[in-house]
């Protein structure tokens, strides 16, 4: 009878395996610490290891393997390294692909450590942790409807250590009398992006809603003219409205004349000589004065 040969035992398999797990459930903590404490977002060929699991981070060294020139997985013993070095160098803010720095390392390493590598190829942050006293910007959703929800996930999982953007208020008109309670609950569960990763609460006394640590203000108006920023501590805000009722300049104005409001983006195709920009298309066209 035909054999397979077999050219792995299974406790040599299993024993690997452990050994990757083990080696991923150290990153966690480092990338955690390195996020909240320096602002770092740390990545794989564009899958953040932000709050991932250790099945998560040891998928996300398999995908890689799409990636990669020689279409080989990405070890953890090549990313571990790379990630203790920058835990130890105060990197100031940084988003830093693992992926293609392990690949870098490898082909560009020349038989230097990872220590050294990581310092020559992050020279511009290192030693920057806390060197900004740039404060977060508060963000103000204006609509809270499914787009809404999705970029109040977004903002809450890249809240960091809350120099960047800051989700501080949603404007919506008033429903039932459990308004706050539906509104939280929509945010808690979604038909096609499932649950929220997180916890969420609510302060009906205060309208509001508190999901990961953020402070969300739930301010009620009917249109822009009703709202003072500045009564709830938000100030210079960059107002996102994803209702669609205003598509051009002047409906759009109404926002800049609330106070502490500072900035409007559209999530709608905008009208006349608004720009309407796509991220990898022509996000070159925003203006520092726009």
């Amino acid at each position: 009878m035909w054999k397979v040969p077999v050219t792995q035992k299974p406790d040599q398999c299993l024993g690997e395996w452990i050994d990757r797990e083990a080696l991923a459930e150290a990153m966690i903590p480092l990338i955690g610490q390195l996020y909240r404490n320096n602002n770092v977002v740390s990545s794989i060929y564009g899958r953040s290891l932000i709050n991932r699991s250790v099945i998560s981070i040891l998928k996300a060294h398999r995908f890689a393997r799409h990636r990669q020139a020689d279409e080989t997985e990405l070890s953890v013993h090549e990313t571990f390294p790379l990630l203790k070095a920058m835990s130890e160098l105060k990197l100031g803010a940084a988003s830093v692909d693992l992926g293609k720095l392990a690949n870098k390392f490898k082909q560009e390493g020349n038989g230097g450590t990872a220590e050294q590598f990581v310092r020559e190829e992050l020279a511009a942050v290192v030693g920057q942790q806390n060197a900004s006293a740039r404060k977060g910007t508060d963000v103000v959703l204006y609509g809270f409807g499914r787009i809404g929800r999705l970029l109040a996930r977004i903002l809450i999982e890249k809240t960091g250590g809350g120099d960047g953007l800051r989700l501080r208020a949603i404007v919506v008109r008033k429903g039932a009398e459990n308004d706050l309670v539906k509104r939280a609950s929509l945010l808690r569960r979604d038909s096609v992006h499932g649950p929220f990763d997180g916890t969420i609460t609510i302060d009906e006394a205060n309208n509001t809603i508190t999901a990961n640590g953020n402070l969300i203000q739930v301010i009620y108006a009917k249109s822009p003219s009703e709202v003072d920023y500045t009564q709830y501590g938000i100030e210079n805000a960059l107002i996102v409205d994803n209702t669609g009722v205003w598509r051009d300049a002047d409906g759009l104005g109404q926002h800049l004349a609330c106070p502490g409001a500072a900035r409007v983006i559209l999530t709608a195709p905008g009208k006349g000589a608004l720009k309407n920009i796509v991220h990898g298309i022509n996000h070159g066209d925003i203006a520092a004065d726009d």
